[in-house]
């Protein structure tokens, strides 16, 4: 593919558009469950008092997202990013499908799962597509535009979501994923031809392919249950459940659907089983295994009332020694999963900035709507409006952060805007309940975060992507990704538990009688929830002074800004 020195064709263009797309909308996905979530647990037989038996439909799509990041990130970098975006493409319709027809609560998680996977192997393809395509020091806008529709998302996500609802079922919104990413990958087809070339397929990986389609339609037909065949006489033997089972799996059909996609699973792995021992297959296992023990025990812990999930006592131990074991495999193994000099430069460090980006990002998130509830009667409606000042912000920093790098360097604008960012939770660590009847003072603070945070998204990829060697872009990116995840997960079940810990000591700081006023109770839950914003407020702060320090400009840019 031809470009420009500025990568100013329409094909790049085009290119980066339809891979925001689909970002945008895998970020939304990630959203759209807040308000579906009630649905989708009625869907799969669940009540209200279940909830905790629900919280794998989140953490299942978050597990997804960050464990196989890194695998996804790795092969970008041996294989054509086109490929990759269409196979994640691929994934996520799979997932939102079986999502979309599940009875059955392991169904749906499985699906959930599914379309994590698809959708986080999106963003580090398209951030190693931007560093393709432009050059160093012409890279910031179309990384703004990455990191503004990934938080797009995060507004987009509940507003689809609603408007779906007022017409359709949850159902809808899945199956929606379905028919848009589809488009998506089609017209990316059309515009990366040359990028999605590789080498002729063989009959048994044609074969794979054909096999693979059959098992997803016939997977989909198993779940939908048509009550027109399955009512049949002739037509629903099929649909019959086996053994007396209640699973709409546990039929012939789905029997069936499942065993030809083992077959085409096995075929696949023959076709790419060089390509994953070079991006060292067994590294991404173990890497995947710690970071998904870590997702599952801070993800699915009640933010509200406990640190570790149910299992996090359990898993954190099994996280230590997957992460031993990978530590010494990126020592010893010939091509390791992280390319050696992957992390030198500026990339280890904007790994930390990414971290604390996601500490200061996922307080507001949780947070602020947490205060709402607690100080206003709007109800959990109002709660997302109050937050939706905040979230809208996020892109136009993103969009600003880009344009600035043009002119400045990465560590200033990351640092400007986590001081921002600072600045604003800082304020926010001082709210008390009536700060949100301040409508103008508090959006100000609000949108003055939500500017800081955006601001920092596109110089810490930048310094990551420019720093990383070219063979390394994809990992360097994914792993960029997963920082700011990981800070997030972890970030939120730190905070949360040295601010529940400051609530149990407000509490049993009350008098006997104050223990049953709503107004003292309330007075308490302020005290976590103003330690939280003063914990990320700490935390954007320091990334600030890393990111001034450590993301400047590199001698390389410093030596062509000279020459030229």
């Amino acid at each position: 593919m031809s470009a420009t020195p500025g990568g100013q064709t329409t094909r790049p263009r085009a290119l980066l558009a339809l891979a925001c797309a689909g970002v945008a909308l895998a970020a939304a996905d990630t959203y759209v469950v807040v308000l579906a979530l009630t649905d989708m647990m009625a869907g799969v037989g669940l009540t209200l008092d279940s909830l905790q038996r629900a919280t794998p439909i989140i953490s299942g799509f978050l597990l997804g997202y960050i464990a196989v990041l890194p695998l996804i990130g790795r092969l970008a970098d041996l294989v054509p990013r086109g490929w990759v975006l269409l196979a994640c493409l691929v994934l996520f319709v799979l997932g939102s499908g079986v999502t979309a027809l599940a009875v059955d609560l392991d169904v749906l998680v499985a699906g959930r799962v599914v379309q994590g996977i698809g959708g986080g192997g999106l963003v580090p393809a398209t951030l190693a597509i931007v560093a393709d395509l432009w050059p160093v020091g012409r890279r910031g806008v179309p990384l703004g535009m990455v990191g503004a529709v990934q938080e797009l998302g995060s507004v987009l996500g509940p507003v689809l979501g609603a408007a779906v609802l007022a017409v359709a079922d949850w159902r809808a919104i899945f199956l929606l994923n379905v028919v848009l990413a589809l488009v998506i990958a089609v017209a990316l087809r059309v515009v990366d031809r040359e990028g999605a070339k590789g080498d002729p397929l063989t009959r048994p990986a044609r074969l794979g392919l054909a096999l693979g389609a059959v098992a997803v339609a016939l997977l989909w037909l198993a779940l939908a249950a048509p009550r027109r065949l399955v009512t049949d006489v002739t037509l629903g033997l099929p649909f019959v459940p086996l053994g007396g089972a209640d699973h709409r799996l546990v039929t012939p059909v789905g029997v069936l659907a499942l065993a030809l996609g083992a077959i085409a699973l096995a075929l696949a792995l023959r076709r790419w089983w060089p390509t994953l021992r070079e991006g060292d297959l067994v590294g991404a296992l173990l890497l995947g295994t710690a970071l998904g023990c870590v997702v599952l025990t801070f993800a699915a812990a009640d933010p509200e009332r406990e640190v570790v999930g149910p299992l996090g006592y359990a898993l954190l131990p099994v996280a230590l020694v997957a992460a031993g074991l990978f530590a010494w495999r990126q020592r010893t193994a010939p091509s390791p999963l992280v390319p050696r000099g992957t992390l030198g430069g500026r990339t280890g460090w904007a790994l930390l900035v990414s971290v604390l980006v996601g500490v200061a990002l996922v307080s507001v998130v949780v947070d602020v709507p947490l205060l709402a509830r607690l100080t206003t009667d709007g109800g959990q409606t109002h709660a997302a409006m109050v937050l939706l000042r905040f979230l809208v912000a996020v892109p136009v920093g993103a969009l600003v952060g880009g344009w600035l790098l043009r002119h400045l360097g990465a560590g200033l604008v990351a640092g400007t805007g986590l001081a921002l960012m600072a600045a604003g939770l800082g304020a926010m660590s001082t709210w008390g309940t009536g700060s949100l009847d301040a409508v103008i003072s508090s959006t100000a603070v609000l949108v003055m975060a939500g500017l800081g945070a955006g601001l920092a998204l596109a110089p810490v990829n930048d310094a990551a992507l420019a720093d990383a060697p070219s063979y390394a872009h994809g990992t360097a990116s994914s792993l960029v990704v997963v920082a700011r995840m990981i800070g997030m997960v972890v970030g939120l079940a730190l905070l949360t538990g040295v601010g529940l810990h400051r609530y149990y000591e407000a509490v049993a700081a009350l008098s006997p009688a104050d223990r049953t006023s709503a107004d003292a109770l309330v007075g308490a839950a302020m005290v976590q929830v103003e330690t939280v914003f003063a914990g990320a407020a700490l935390a954007a702060g320091l990334g600030a002074v890393v990111a001034v320090l450590t993301l400047g400009r590199s001698p390389e840019r410093v030596r062509a800004s000279v020459s030229s």
